[in-house]
């Protein structure tokens, strides 16, 4: 019960944010759905490794892989879906406490607090970079199985069907 919950707040929060970004319509939902699988996977992984690395490392691979998948069958820049799901798993709380430890004087609470910060902006960066490069060797095959799915509509500017 408690997953599903977690899975739908990440969702609004994904939604919302792509709202706040001004991505287009038919790229919210996919935002939505990439960035509530992606803490399902994180808060799975967190349950059985009590580190930060491994986590964001898995939620950001699972964001890299469906986001290249609904950018190529929704016909958006990857970012759109990228930016938004990312959004959960950004350490903005964990930078304030380190900088709030450090005015307050405390040093060695804020470089833990800051040497964790690094860690997941690495664990998230290496998990787009793995994410692109098994994507890439699976394109070929992921092409194949979009064209065989019926088509999404999408309308342009003019209010036609593109």
């Amino acid at each position: 019960m408690r997953l599903l919950v977690e899975f739908i707040v990440s969702v609004l929060s994904s939604v919302g944010f792509g709202v706040i970004t001004n991505i287009p319509k038919r790229a919210l939902l996919p935002a939505g759905i990439t960035g509530g699988v992606s803490w399902c996977a994180y808060w799975l992984i967190s349950l059985q490794d009590h580190s930060l690395v491994l986590p964001n490392f898995t939620a950001t691979v699972v964001i890299g892989l469906l986001g290249n998948y609904f950018a190529i069958r929704h016909r958006v820049p990857v970012n759109t879906i990228y930016i938004p799901s990312l959004v959960s798993l950004v350490p903005g709380g964990i930078a304030y406490l380190g900088a709030r430890s450090f005015t307050m004087g405390k040093a060695a609470s804020a470089a833990q607090q800051i040497y964790n910060v690094i860690l997941i902006a690495m664990a998230l960066a290496v998990g787009f970079v793995v994410a692109e490069v098994i994507f890439k060797a699976m394109r070929p095959f992921l092409i194949r199985f979009i064209a065989k799915l019926p088509k999404v509509q999408t309308k342009s500017r003019r209010g036609k069907s593109a």
